[in-house]
């Protein structure tokens, strides 16, 4: 027998995607909070995210960004995003010192996005952020839960993670 849809559209507010959605953006911001206050993130940049003028979209390189350096279109394809919309988001990381373009030594057609120095100290910034973020979680929902979360996300996830290039999010128009 079939189970009966909720009455109404309160679904709408409480299913799994939203809540991962509102907990992806929570963790983001809480992150971001983090690095304003962190003594390893330069102070130029620590102020841009105390501004608010660092959102959750420039973690995107953060996260997705090779040490050894990345293509634009590996970029983009990693975070999900348009090459177009990735290249805004590398013009305003290379302006602020955490990003330079240089050639390709493997294709001399091909540039590649890397870390500056400034760069690698917000990476380094970034993690001690996201452990204080994951250990604030592991506070609030206790170790247990935490666990359990961990566990069931990677398995949700599966291979469909960071090495795994994803199709940027076309935009749709309704009709």
């Amino acid at each position: 027998m079939a189970e009966l849809p909720e009455p109404g559209d309160a679904w709408r507010l409480t299913h799994l995607g939203r809540l991962l959605g509102h907990a992806m953006r929570r963790f983001d911001e809480r992150v971001l909070a983090l690095m304003a206050q962190a003594v390893d993130v330069p102070l130029a940049l620590s102020n841009l995210a105390a501004r608010q003028q660092v959102s959750a979209a420039h973690i995107h390189i953060t996260r997705h960004l090779s040490l050894d350096g990345s293509r634009l279109t590996d970029l983009a394809a990693r975070a999900g995003m348009t090459k177009q919309a990735m290249g805004d988001l590398v013009d305003q990381c290379e302006a602020w010192g955490l990003v330079l373009r240089e050639s390709d030594p493997n294709d001399t057609r091909a540039r590649l996005v890397k870390f500056t120095p400034t760069g690698l100290s917000w990476l380094e910034g970034f993690r001690s952020a996201v452990k204080l973020a994951e250990d604030e979680f592991r506070s609030e929902v206790g170790k247990d839960v935490a666990t359990v979360v961990l566990i069931g996300l990677e398995a949700y996830a599966g291979s469909w993670g960071a090495d795994m290039p994803r199709q940027p999010r076309q935009s749709r128009s309704l009709k």
